[in-house]
């Protein structure tokens, strides 16, 4: 069976475990991520793809695509089809997972080196693991949106996430800052102010009668609300 009749049967699988993942494959996948963030940055045009584009053939693996039903292509215009659309959503969503993975939870050096090889492996339920263990966090290292996956509007958990809201931890727990939601860029600001950022050791002090942290030497008080828009892993 030829690979790109496997692929239409995998609708938007590619890079499934049970498949042998092929370099004509892989490359398919790298011309998907780059149509996608290409988008996200409203500059989704043939001659944008083939200039961001390092793979030999591109031009003749874009014109495969659009024969096999992924993407449509009408002069300048490129618009993914419903399948490609799902294909090229769960690609970046693996990669960028897969890079959260490697840079906050390992502190692992050439974390996207890892990241591009990981995120053709991952299944379906491996990624939503993956999710669901670093708290279903909203964007990668580099601030890229993480597309959301079924298991983040699920209600009810089937594992405790490593990655929790600070208002999860009891006092006198330390956690590393992992990521943070703030619900204006003003607070953000103030958090990188007083040195509250991804990367910083923070410990819960106490939780009544507020919230304080401790941050080196430092104790900040903070809202209730502040500490459930903070994500740390527990250290």
């Amino acid at each position: 069976m030829s690979e790109h009749k496997r692929l239409d049967t995998l609708e938007g699988k590619a890079g499934h475990p049970a498949l042998c993942v092929l370099p004509e494959i892989e490359k398919e996948d790298e011309i998907f991520e780059i149509i996608w963030i290409l988008r996200e940055d409203g500059k989704l045009t043939w001659d944008q793809i083939i200039q961001s584009c390092s793979i030999d053939g591109c031009e003749d693996i874009l014109k495969d695509l659009e024969k096999n039903g992924w993407i449509d292509l009408k002069g300048q215009a490129v618009e993914l089809l419903p399948k490609g659309e799902k294909r090229a959503r769960e690609l970046v969503r693996r990669h960028r997972l897969s890079l959260r993975m490697f840079f906050d939870l390992f502190s692992l050096d050439g974390a996207e080196a890892e990241a591009c090889k990981f995120e053709h492996i991952l299944s379906p339920e491996v990624t939503d693991s993956v999710c669901t263990l670093l708290g279903h966090p909203p964007t990668s290292p580099d601030g890229k949106p993480i597309p959301r996956g079924e298991c983040c509007s699920m209600f009810k958990q089937e594992m405790r996430p490593l990655v929790a809201p600070l208002a999860d931890l009891m006092p006198g727990e330390k956690g590393k800052i992992v990521f943070i939601t703030p619900g204006s860029h003003s607070r953000l600001d103030r958090l990188s102010a007083m040195g509250v950022v991804p990367g910083s050791v923070v410990k819960l002090h106490q939780k009544r009668p507020s919230y304080v942290i401790q941050l080196g030497e430092t104790m900040i008080a903070v809202d209730k609300d502040i500490t459930k828009e903070i994500f740390v892993k527990k250290v």
